[in-house]
């Protein structure tokens, strides 16, 4: 009774978010918008009202569907209306647990939306649009030494300084002052950057901002040090290629380093690629690749960075078909052939995967940033002196149960500890947040703690206020919640004139039983023994046992591969005959006791054992009594629907102007 009450509740409310009037500006066929089409008591359905929620209900934003299916449509949507207006009559509106719903469903679906459409949307589009270029990129990196942060920041700045202000040129300043010893060398170049391909966001959204030829005028922090960055190119992204490549070693058949004869080589199989011979059968023939050269050297698809840097470049210089040089890197000599390039997905293909790496590498940042200004916008304070309070008060004492004991946190614990808006957040509320959070729970109380701690509670207070405050702000919010509490109210409604109201009397149930007996039959049935082997010879070896005197259910119990089945002997219970191969296999069988010989079926082999058939049958009132149950329930929720929506039509009087309908319904 549970599921199906919770079933017709999750209808119910889809069906409220499907008619109420959305107003999407449906127009209505020529008729006024403002025209009449029902009222019923002293409320009026308006053509808008009417058109917005049949255009919801059905998908269709035309007025040319049929007079009838329009009339229908209203009939079932004034049916509506007047139980959403007797249940404002009946206080549901005043109603303390469904008031606290709403208020709950407010607050989650709020944060959800906030950090939907504020945060993750926009942010993941954005995201699609930057991806769509590749940036050259060179950089100076400074990590922090034995000066500490400050030390760091302020030598990165003289030198950006010396670089804007006085033209010292930056690849100079690379290799004399970059600390990162992989690019110095090159004055700084660091290649082709996409974001979200290095997870270093501050980075990536310093070069993405940056004219190309430019220098970024800011020093700019992350995880890995200070960096001075200038962009050298952009161009639009090729996602991925596929390549081919044969390879030549720098090493002879004794392991010895030989690059000149090893040049040689490349040089006699690229004048064979020149002269048209077939790209896949000479890597087979020559590469030293091992790993693809059976494959005519194909390396499948790869993404910028994937190989090393020389390869890399010339791969993806190259056109559809197009050869390369002979390229060389730590590995050999290279003749690389581009055999295939994946155009840039759409937002829709890329979304989800979009979507997964923002939050793991830049969703953090993006929150505290979007938190900082929920914070500006509703104004966000901490109140220090009861900080400072708790500190001193609870210096040193370990956050948990014991806490809540000591008579110091008794005063203070429902003192306000900061305030958003009109909200004021006590001390005891944030202990409770400490106390559940395994991060805070059992630490010490100190500032740094405390700091942490406060920021982390104060996120999601703020976001939870700024989700409160959506529907005074927000239309499309508020229109959400008003569908929301509709949907409750017909829901409350429907339980209390309905469902509540069915009575399961045995009485009633055996009545019911007796009138629709005919609806439950059993099909033919069959209770059988099965001996499951995947090989042909052990089948058989089962079956002489069998005809030699062994009993069936101790074979089975044995021996029978069927996952789950040794424990029962191999016994299936009664079963419609039809409903597998097995059981119509079994159901073959004349006698009880009859035993069949192997069966070949799904990659193995099944001995059966006919146990017992039972023909199809009407049901007994036992053997049907859940049937019965849900049948009778079914059949007095119409009933009682309909008594109710009769009582509402004598309370409400309503009345249909069906000519008022769209002008193209009624042709």
């Amino acid at each position: 009774m549970e599921i199906k009450l919770y079933m017709k509740r999750f209808s119910l409310v889809l069906f409220a978010l499907a008619v109420t009037a959305w107003f999407a500006g449906c127009q209505g066929g020529g008729n006024s918008n403002n025209a009449t089409v029902a009222e019923f008591g002293s409320q009026k359905v308006t053509l808008s009202e009417f058109s917005d929620a049949f255009s919801k209900n059905t998908g269709s934003s035309k007025s040319t569907d049929s007079l009838d299916a329009q009339k229908n449509f209203l009939g079932l949507y004034v049916n509506y209306r007047m139980k959403l207006a007797d249940a404002y009559e009946k206080g549901y509106d005043k109603d303390e647990a469904l008031m606290n719903e709403l208020l709950d469903y407010k607050k989650k679906i709020g944060i959800t939306y906030i950090l939907e459409k504020n945060l993750v949307e926009p942010n993941v589009k954005r995201l699609w649009e930057l991806r769509k270029f590749e940036y050259r990129v060179s950089h100076i990196m400074l990590r922090p030494d034995s000066t500490g942060e400050a030390g760091a920041k302020t030598k990165a700045q003289a030198i950006l300084d010396s670089i804007l202000k006085f033209n010292k040129p930056f690849e100079e300043m690379a290799k004399k002052y970059s600390q990162d010893n992989f690019s110095a060398k090159n004055g700084g170049d660091v290649y082709y950057f996409t974001p979200l391909m290095i997870r270093a966001p501050e980075f990536e959204e310093a070069f993405v901002n940056t004219p190309v030829g430019s220098v970024n005028p800011q020093v700019v922090k992350t995880q890995f040090g200070y960096h001075i960055i200038k962009v050298t190119e952009k161009r639009e992204r090729i996602p991925q290629i596929r390549c081919s490549h044969i390879m030549l070693s720098m090493q002879d058949d004794s392991g010895k380093v030989d690059s000149v004869n090893a040049r040689l080589r490349a040089d006699s199989v690229y004048q064979k690629v020149l002269a048209g011979e077939d790209f896949a059968e000479l890597a087979k023939k020559y590469s030293q690749d091992h790993s693809n050269k059976e494959n005519g050297g194909d390396l499948n698809f790869f993404e910028r960075r994937m190989m090393v840097q020389e390869f890399d470049e010339a791969a993806f210089s190259l056109k559809i078909n197009e050869v390369s040089k002979i390229v060389k890197t730590t590995y050999g000599f290279h003749i690389i052939k581009q055999t295939d390039r994946k155009k840039y997905p759409s937002f829709e293909e890329d979304k989800e995967n979009l979507k997964t790496n923002y939050k793991l590498f830049r969703y953090t940042g993006d929150y505290d940033t979007l938190t900082a200004n929920i914070r500006n916008k509703y104004v966000y304070k901490i109140n220090a002196t009861n900080l400072g309070l708790f500190l001193k008060a609870g210096d040193s004492v370990k956050i948990g149960p014991d806490l809540l004991k000591a008579p110091w946190y008794e005063a203070l614990k429902s003192v306000p500890l900061f305030t958003i808006g009109s909200r004021s957040v006590s001390v005891d509320s944030f202990v409770t947040y400490a106390m559940n959070t395994a991060e805070f729970n059992g630490r010490v109380i100190e500032p740094k703690m405390m700091e942490t701690g406060l920021k982390k509670f104060s996120d999601e207070v703020v976001v939870e206020y700024a989700a409160l405050q959506l529907d005074k702000e927000n239309p499309e919010f508020k229109n959400l919640m008003e569908d929301y509490k509709s949907g409750i109210f017909i829901f409350k409604l429907q339980e209390d004139e309905v469902w509540n109201k069915i009575q399961l009397d045995s009485a009633r149930l055996v009545q019911h039983y007796e009138n629709t007996k005919t609806k439950y039959v059993w099909p033919d049935r069959v209770e059988y023994g099965e001996i499951y082997t995947s090989s042909d010879s052990l089948s058989k070896v089962y079956y002489d046992m069998l005809m030699k005197g062994e009993d069936f259910d101790t074979v089975a119990a044995k021996y029978t591969e069927r996952p789950n089945y040794k424990e029962k002997a191999g016994r299936f219970e009664l079963a419609d005959v039809n409903t597998t191969t097995l059981s119509a296999e079994a159901n073959k069988l004349q006698n009880i006791g009859d035993i069949s010989k192997p069966f070949a079926y799904g990659g193995g082999y099944s001995i059966f054992k006919l146990y017992k058939k039972d023909a199809s049958r009407g049901k007994t009132f036992e053997e049907a009594k859940a049937e019965v149950s849900g049948s009778f329930q079914e059949l007095e929720a119409k009933r009682l629907e309909e008594a109710y929506i009769n009582s509402l039509k004598v309370k409400y009087q309503p009345k249909m102007h069906y000519d008022a309908l769209p002008k193209e319904a009624q042709k």
